[in-house]
């Protein structure tokens, strides 16, 4: 990427570039970071399947479920390395250090929902012998996007006994997908006067899933393409037509993540935004042994909709599980608590937008984010006037500057592009609210929100270093 001529040809090199630092020991290093977040990112493409995997990863690393610890009428000591599961699809991790907690923690905070298509409460219907399915869009998308491209479907179905199912439909080789379909450009001429944001309009996001009908009976019976695939469901899955009220099934780009560029320095994949932020985050709390301050990494739900709900970052989850664990430690008292809480250091591990050759106009080349220039601070997000921000103050600035230098981290800082462009936010905020120092910090990328999301694999792996220098030095 070529600065322009009037800001000066100094202007990207302000930050070290992360790939001029490696020599070929680091650079397979970063290489071989990146092959365990792509299988990773591939696998788990719901709040669900993030949670269930990052589990099984934590239990082989000597973690503890908190609920069976409070069962068995354990305690809590340093070096304790324990996890609190909320509904499956919000998940809090802790190592636990010497030092009181009423000393503060150490906390990176990053969320695992993306945006996506959900399937309606009931979703299924025929419509001139093709069976539909009926979504509502989550999260910030573009419609347009997600017209004529390959989908999955992921997600449970619960019956009414409890026993819940999982389903995923689209992701093996010899599976089939199912999709949005788009106008064809031969009769699109009304479409193309209409504004972008109104091309596809939402209640047109319906997923095509058969064409076969039943044989027909004697009785002239209609439906007959819907009343086969219900019959294909309830052989593979056991599920039928009622069970759709009591599922979440989540629409998302089928395949796997895959390297782009020819130099293989990228990965595309879906849901960047912002698992990319929660792995590096939990891979380096794996590495933390024997803190001085507890460590904590946060994995939660809903950011993309604004937090909200039980499993959202407003939920009192995290306070509670703080609660539980000072109780376990045998000095339980509101103050501890709320001491804990203020005297604490947080990471909003969340993406950032890279800028763009392609759309320069919306950027601004001296507070930008670039690609494979290492992680980004956002001391600032919001929009218009910094509207909803959470503002780091510069003495936490300050410090982090001297811990990601101390341990060698590509780091740079940007905002969410020029002022009047529009804005973002993040759970920083809310964390924010207890009195901690909280700053939005993550990987930089292009086509956010979009069913593709591209990362450099240098800012992937410096994203990781640099938290576990945070949760060390902090």
């Amino acid at each position: 990427m070529i600065p322009d001529k009037k800001q000066g040809s100094d202007i990207m090199n302000n930050y070290q570039y992360a790939w001029d630092k490696y020599n070929q020991e680091e650079m397979d290093r970063v290489f071989l970071f990146s092959e365990g977040y792509k299988d990773f990112i591939s696998k788990c493409k719901t709040e669900r399947e993030c949670v269930k995997e990052f589990i099984a990863m934590a239990e082989k690393n000597g973690f503890r479920d908190l609920e069976t610890v409070i069962a068995e009428g354990g305690s809590v000591k340093p070096g304790d390395r324990l996890y609190a599961n909320n509904m499956g699809k919000t998940l809090a991790l802790f190592v636990i250090g010497t030092q009181p907690l009423e000393k503060g923690m150490r906390i990176l905070g990053a969320h695992i929902d993306s945006p996506r298509l959900d399937l309606k409460q009931n979703p299924l219907y025929e419509d001139t012998y093709l069976a539909m399915l009926e979504t509502h869009y989550y999260g910030g998308v573009k419609k347009y996007q997600w017209v004529a491209i390959p989908l999955a479907i992921h997600g449970v179905v619960v019956k009414k006994d409890g026993n819940v199912i999982e389903v995923v439909i689209g992701e093996e080789d010899d599976d089939p997908v199912v999709g949005v379909s788009d106008l064809l450009i031969h009769l699109a001429a009304d479409q193309m006067e209409k504004k972008l944001s109104k091309g596809i309009e939402g209640e047109d996001l319906n997923i095509c899933i058969g064409s076969i009908p039943i044989k027909a009976g004697n009785d002239g019976e209609k439906e007959r393409v819907k009343k086969n695939i219900l019959r294909l469901l309830n052989q593979k899955y056991g599920i039928t037509e009622e069970d759709f009220v009591s599922a979440e099934l989540e629409v998302v780009p089928a395949g796997k993540a895959r390297d782009y560029g020819l130099d293989r320095s990228m990965v595309m994949a879906y849901g960047h935004d912002d698992r990319v932020c929660a792995y590096t985050s939990f891979e380096a709390l794996m590495r933390i042994k024997n803190p001085e301050k507890t460590c904590v990494a946060l994995m939660v739900d809903k950011e993309e909709i604004g937090s909200v709900g039980a499993t959202g970052m407003t939920s009192r989850f995290f306070e509670n599980v703080l609660a539980e664990i000072i109780n376990l430690m045998g000095n339980y008292n509101e103050l501890i608590l709320r001491r804990a809480l203020a005297n604490s250091r947080m990471l909003s591990c969340d993406v950032s937008a890279g800028f763009d050759p392609n759309y320069p106009s919306v950027m601004e080349k001296r507070n930008s984010a670039y690609l494979g220039k290492g992680l980004t601070f956002n001391k600032y997000t919001g929009s218009r006037g910094k509207s909803g921000s959470n503002d780091a103050n510069a003495e936490y600035m300050a410090c982090l500057r001297a811990i990601m230098d101390k341990h060698g981290v590509s780091w740079q800082t940007a905002e969410l592009g020029k002022v009047d462009q529009g804005g973002g936010g993040t759970v920083a905020y809310i964390l924010a609210e207890y009195g901690m120092e909280v700053i939005d910090c993550g990987v930089p990328l292009h086509n956010m929100h979009a069913p593709w999301e591209v990362a450099s694999k240098a800012d992937i792996y410096e994203a990781m270093r640099g938290y576990y220098a945070f949760l060390m030095e902090a």
